[in-house]
């Protein structure tokens, strides 16, 4: 299963490190990133694969948030097909 992770807030020293951490270490690829600062704000959204996980996708959002927590961000995992039907036009 895929899932989009979009990760958001003031930037700072050590976001991709400590996302990127998390999911290497249940197994989670990504399969692609983009990220960018606008003025003083960090973005990134990224498409992962939970094939090789045994987190579902709350599991995987619920690891997260410790993260988001920490680092005063704004993070949310979606199902790949939700992600695609909400941002249809």
């Amino acid at each position: 299963m895929k899932a989009v992770v979009t990760v958001v807030g003031k930037d700072k020293k050590g976001i991709i490190a400590r996302v990127s951490g998390a999911l290497f270490e249940n197994d989670i690829n990504i399969l692609d990133i983009s990220q960018t600062i606008m003025q003083d704000m960090f973005t990134m959204i990224m498409l992962v694969d939970l094939e090789g996980s045994e987190l579902a996708v709350k599991q995987l959002s619920d690891k997260l948030h410790i993260i988001e927590q920490d680092m005063e961000l704004s993070i949310h995992v979606q199902r790949e097909e939700i992600f695609s039907s909400m941002h249809r036009i």
